[in-house]
């Protein structure tokens, strides 16, 4: 006789017990982590309140620190004396605070640890100003006055002169940045287009075109000193305010306005100024350029690199493995030869991802795009166009990197088409190729998404292979921009899964960068979610179509 317990496992119920708790701990591990990323990246970009923190130094001196209370932790007491602060004896743990005390250019560090027993006095004073700059971070400091052109500015309403200076410096930022980058721009290249167009002449008398160029050039050249006064007399213009702020200690700080991008009292905002505040640093954090070693300010091309990289990737491996799924089940015959084409493509898909990177710089970068610049771009030697890492040779790197999963899912999606469906089309007079382009396919387009789904999810975090075939810290300019022939597939690029390595462990400051890292890595999980929920829904679709059509 059985007992209840042995009739309880041959019915199975534990493995499904045991099935459903360990989708469960999967789903728990992974929100939860998704969560501690949002927290820790998010929180970021809310005002906190700026403390002045009285500390009791060695021989009974004290010292006001002023910042932002960062993080906290509990030590042992043995750990904080060996530091050089006080302990009480009998103590054995003390809670220590990590301040940013900003100011670095002052000569201070950016963060300090400060124990609970050197602290006398915590206070918030409403008046403490946070400047954030475009270098050397935040300033703590409190207002002693406003300058125009070395005068201080008259007045009992600063706060509302602020607003202006800001507003004026911005509006100043913008044109200067519009001339640098559109309308300098703009002269540079035509200038390197005439060089390049001379140095293909070579020794050949051309005197009609050597004068055009030469009249072209010098049309150029007069453009570029007229926008050259202009931008100095803007740059000028933009350093002509300056807030002067007095730190903690009495000293006193000039700050131009065109080094500043924010001026705010974070102890005296309201909840709807916080509010606009932390909307604001985030439209920031998307849309605008990286600065101080990328561990400030926004990470928008790195977001535009990887997702044109991703797209570019998607559009090239989508042929491949389609055409090789479709060979290997529709037309290939069993053999040697097609036993041997599985074998390799189930191993390219374990293969390391550095080695398609070791492989892609050394083939596609050295081996074709020297070729490439030997025959067409032969002016521009011993510079190199595309035999450097680029855009394209990322995307096609990561399209062999992934195209095994893309030939698997496509050749899944055309087993399951029924026999029947070719037989009756071939049966009606189509032939195979007709048969494949008409019918199999569009009915297979559904496992090809699913294909590209898997795909994009892979290649949107790999860093390993761009690392050596494209990606860098910071590019100068984005491979889609207004020049000719304005999708510049040459160009190097950032990347998300690259700056969260490049901040993480290669910057100088690890407390400052690591928020940054948690909110990039952040965006990248949405951007990743985006890009297959996209893929999903047109999958979706698809297959209601090609269900629908079927009934």
């Amino acid at each position: 006789m059985r007992t209840n317990f042995q009739q309880w496992v041959a019915s199975g119920s534990p493995w499904i017990w045991m099935t459903a708790g360990g989708v469960s701990l999967s789903l728990v591990m992974v929100f939860g982590l998704l969560f501690l990323i949002a927290a820790n990246g998010l929180g970021y970009f809310w005002p906190g309140k700026v403390a002045a923190i009285t500390v009791q130094g060695s021989a009974d001196t004290q010292e006001v620190l002023l910042g932002e209370i960062a993080d906290r932790e509990t030590v042992s007491a043995t750990r904080v004396r060996e530091s050089g602060a006080k302990v009480p004896a009998g103590i054995d743990t003390v809670e220590r605070f990590l301040i940013k005390v900003g100011n670095r250019d002052m000569g201070h560090p950016d963060f300090r640890w400060v124990a609970e027993t050197e602290i006398k006095k915590i206070e918030y004073p409403p008046g403490v100003i946070v400047a954030e700059r475009t270098e050397w971070g935040n300033f703590y400091g409190f207002l002693s006055e406003l300058r125009d052109g070395g005068r201080p500015l008259p007045g009992a309403s600063l706060a509302a002169k602020i607003t202006q200076c800001m507003a004026r410096s911005d509006a100043l930022k913008a044109e200067i940045k519009q001339l640098e980058r559109i309308d300098v721009g703009h002269i540079n290249a035509g200038l390197e287009r005439l060089r390049l167009r001379t140095r293909a002449l070579g020794k050949i008398e051309a005197s009609t075109a050597r004068d055009e160029i030469a009249a072209k050039r010098e049309s150029l050249e007069a453009e570029f000193a007229v926008l050259s006064d202009r931008l100095t007399r803007l740059r000028k213009d933009a350093q002509r305010d300056t807030l002067v702020l007095e730190t903690s200690s009495g000293q006193f700080k000039d700050i131009p306005f065109d080094h500043l991008v924010r001026v705010f009292h974070p102890n005296a905002m309201s909840w709807a100024e916080k509010v606009v505040h932390y909307v604001q640093k985030v439209h920031e954090f998307t849309t605008d350029e990286p600065r101080e070693a990328n561990t400030e300010g926004g990470v928008f091309p790195a977001i535009f690199g990887t997702v044109l990289m991703v797209m570019v990737m998607s559009i090239m491996v989508t042929p491949f493995g389609v055409i090789a799924a479709i060979y290997l089940r529709e037309y290939a015959a069993p053999g040697l030869l097609t036993s041997a084409i599985r074998i390799a493509v189930n191993n390219l898909a374990g293969v390391p991802s550095v080695v398609f990177g070791v492989f892609g710089f050394g083939f596609f970068v050295y081996f074709l795009g020297g070729s490439v610049d030997r025959l067409f771009f032969a002016a521009k030697l011993p510079a190199p166009t595309f035999g450097t890492p680029g855009l394209l040779w990322s995307a096609i790197t990561l399209a062999l990197l992934t195209v095994p999963v893309v030939i698997v899912s496509t050749e899944e999606g055309l087993a399951r088409i029924p026999r029947a469906i070719r037989e009756g089309s071939l049966a009606l007079g189509a032939t195979k190729a007709e048969t494949l382009w008409r019918t199999i396919i569009p009915m297979a387009t559904p496992a090809i998404m699913t294909g590209l789904i898997l795909a994009i999810a892979r290649a949107a975090g790999e860093v390993a292979p761009l690392m050596m075939v494209g990606v860098v810290k910071l590019a100068p300019s984005l491979p889609l921009d207004g020049e000719f022939p304005f999708f510049h597939l040459d160009r190097k690029f950032m990347h998300l899964g690259f700056h969260i390595y490049d901040v993480g462990f290669q910057s100088p400051n690890v407390e400052a960068a690591r928020p940054i890292v948690y909110a990039t890595a952040f965006l990248l999980v949405v951007i990743i979610v985006a890009l297959n929920l996209t893929a999903v829904q047109i999958r979706n679709r698809l297959r209601e179509k090609y269900h629908a059509a079927d009934h």
